[in-house]
């Protein structure tokens, strides 16, 4: 990676790279799921990136900096899963899964991916609860002490405990609304002294068709994308004029003029339960 494409993407640490936005769990509080079911005309057409379009994204990126292989959907529904994720040579490779598909992929996730989180849900049923920590349980045997290393991500009210007792790390999260990152469970983000949200100044996030959002926060109507990847190179994206007017609105303390963020209360910074 030359020093020039370096400069260009200053200030970037972290892309998401939707594979799929198909999903083999209906959580409750998913807003994709509501979307489904009282805003049938937002709701998402679904598939897969193309293998092209991955290959493309993997060769703009530079390196050193996190890809998580999600955003919408489950990553390891990607029928090339492991090959994509092998496509990022240079960056960090890390993936939030349900885990149902942890032991079919195993060998696709095992010794590819740096780390991957497996989110536990409040309030799911104890049938899924039950099947979920087996699965986990035989993932961890299978692998080892080999790649990825694992965060059990606990969404709300979640007990701990048994988690706890297994080879990884647990990261508590606070639940919002169904429909975006509003009206947040128990307490509110944690806001960055500096004032300005660390998702618009070091993220990004790229769809199954291309389009560039600022973040991952729930969109269902687009007003986050400011590129496509099929007309643009990353790196007029990232340094777009209209993102930077979106950062000037930050700055100024005017971050209910950006359209996504009007509607948004997280500032980038993940917050405890």
């Amino acid at each position: 990676m030359d020093k020039k494409l370096q400069i260009n993407f200053s200030g970037l640490t972290n892309v998401n790279v939707e594979l799929t936005n198909l999903c083999n769990k209906a959580c409750w509080m998913c807003g994709r799921r509501k979307v489904e079911r009282e805003h049938p005309d937002l709701a998402l057409k679904y598939g897969k990136m193309d293998f092209n379009l991955v290959k493309k994204i993997a060769k703009q990126l530079p390196p050193n900096i996190v890809v998580q292989f999600h955003n919408n959907g489950e990553g390891l529904m990607y029928p090339r899963f492991g090959e994509a994720v092998k496509l990022f040579k240079n960056q960090i490779k890390c993936l939030t899964t349900n885990g149902k598909l942890l032991i079919e992929k195993a060998d696709e996730i095992i010794n590819n991916l740096d780390t991957i989180a497996i989110s536990i849900i409040q309030d799911d049923t104890k049938k899924e609860k039950d099947e979920q920590y087996k699965i986990i349980k035989q993932f961890l045997k299978i692998k080892g002490n080999r790649k990825p290393y694992v965060v059990f991500r606990l969404l709300g009210d979640v007990d701990g405990k048994k988690f706890n007792k297994l080879n990884g790390i647990v990261a508590k999260r606070v639940l919002h609304a169904p429909m975006g990152s509003f009206n947040y469970v128990k307490r509110n983000p944690t806001i960055p002294e500096i004032g300005i949200c660390l998702d618009l100044l070091n993220h990004l996030a790229i769809n199954t068709k291309g389009e560039v959002s600022v973040c991952v926060r729930f969109d269902p109507k687009r007003v986050g994308v400011i590129g496509d990847l099929n007309k643009q190179s990353l790196s007029e994206i990232w340094n777009s004029k209209l993102r930077q007017e979106w950062i000037e609105l930050h700055k100024k303390g005017q971050r209910n003029k950006v359209p996504l963020c009007k509607t948004c209360q997280f500032w980038g910074v993940p917050t405890a339960y």
